[in-house]
């Protein structure tokens, strides 16, 4: 029964969005002096929420040298079976620049791959990586463009699986700021990205060996998760980072800057010094999903933990709108915990949290007493129906109730 209802019920969802406390959005008061910056281009974004919290030339297209393979490195743990091994050829590695010292014949996988991007920088291993996945390079930057696009990265469009300088190859600071967010958002890119070092193995046969990380803000800024570095002639020091502090997580870009270990450290000091989480000190008592077929005729609802939201230090919850979805009934048994909705909070269109909203409480399923008659089988009736045994062809004296009605036909 309750297979039947969650094929029939997948996407049907009562909808109640509510306007928490009335006012006027919040805003950061506080500035930040964007000429103490080196970058051409710079973006510190909440990793959680998207809000902007500074910007200098956000949408100026510039070349983003090997930050290009937060994106190469993205699809490659995307893909279904990232621990995949793959066997190296001569064109694979036939590529410039930094390496991870990948030679013909080598067995890698695609996490190995992944690391050797994201912590060695190697050009070797996006080249390996676009092959493996797309069979060459062209039709791996259609993939890359196409998660771009999913992303909602409106100024950027990739040609190389690894940065290299390329005619119409460009990105800017704000589209590598949300391109950092989701990828960090990536259990197994986290993992990787914030490594100072990694012991991994491939080679032919495969042996272990040591990746390290050219990201020296691991080492220098407290909460720092990743995320890549990049350089060419060209497009100069670029830096895509991210920090964690207090429940909060900072995403800073910067593109053309000479100082940028120290522009990144001065965005996540202001960064962190306007922004907090909020409790949002909701309440659900008066929020239930029917139940069919259980002790209970409902179930309350709540968050496996208390909502909160990262935001501008001054935010007074206005305008914050609270958006549940949630099942119109579901059948028991039901478990404490189970998933019975999503709860989501707005602070205009920007989402600030979301969450599972689950069974408050276990719902047991309804024993019915049946009676010993009403236990025969159907062989049993059609036994006693041929052997003049039926007991429902014997006649029944009418009720009094029955007199009356027959009396009034």
């Amino acid at each position: 029964m309750k297979k039947k209802a969650a094929i029939i019920f997948t996407a049907v969802f009562l909808i109640v969005t509510v306007i928490m406390h009335d006012g006027d959005l919040a805003v950061i008061t506080s500035s930040f002096n964007a000429s103490s910056i080196s970058a051409k281009a710079a973006v510190l974004m909440c990793a959680d929420t998207g809000e902007v919290l500074f910007s200098l030339n956000k949408d100026l297209r510039l070349p983003m040298a090997s930050t290009t393979k937060i994106m190469t490195a993205l699809i490659a743990l995307e893909d279904p079976s990232p621990m995949r091994e793959i066997k190296v050829t001569k064109e694979m590695v036939a590529v410039e620049g930094t390496s991870m010292g990948l030679l013909p014949d080598d067995t890698i996988s695609l996490y190995t791959l992944a690391a050797g991007m994201l912590l060695e920088s190697g050009n070797d291993a996006a080249n390996v990586t676009a092959y493996a996945i797309a069979g060459g390079l062209n039709e791996f930057a259609k993939l890359m463009n196409k998660k771009a696009k999913e992303l909602g990265l409106k100024n950027t469009n990739f040609v190389t699986p690894s940065g290299l300088d390329a005619d119409k190859h460009y990105s800017t600071a704000y589209d590598l700021a949300l391109l950092g967010a989701a990828a960090i958002k990536n259990p197994l890119f986290k993992e990787i990205c914030s490594q100072k070092s990694m012991k991994v193995e491939f080679g032919n046969p495969p042996y272990p060996r040591w990746l390290y990380n050219h990201n020296r803000l691991l080492s220098s800024y407290e909460g720092t998760i990743g995320i890549k570095t990049g350089y060419t002639k060209k497009s100069g020091r670029c830096l895509v980072s991210a920090a964690e502090r207090n429940g909060i997580t900072l995403v800073a870009v910067t593109l053309n800057a000479p100082d940028d270990w120290n522009d990144h450290k001065k965005m996540f000091d202001y960064g962190f010094s306007v922004m907090k989480q909020h409790d949002l000190n909701d309440d659900f008592s008066n929020i239930y999903v029917d139940v069919v077929g259980g002790k209970e005729k409902r179930v309350a609802v709540t968050t496996q933990s208390k909502p909160q939201a990262a935001a501008a230090n001054n935010l007074n919850l206005s305008k914050v709108k609270r958006e549940i979805l949630i099942k119109p009934f579901e059948y028991a048994p039901i478990k404490s915990g189970e998933i019975l909705g999503t709860v989501r909070y707005y602070l205009g269109d920007r989402l600030l949290e979301e969450q599972p909203l689950c069974a408050a409480a276990d719902v047991e399923i309804m024993e019915y007493e049946i009676k010993e008659k009403e236990r025969e089988t159907l062989f049993e009736k059609l036994k006693n129906f041929f052997s003049g045994n039926n007991k429902d062809n014997k006649t029944e004296k009418p009720t009094k109730q029955n007199k009356e009605e027959f009396k009034a036909e």
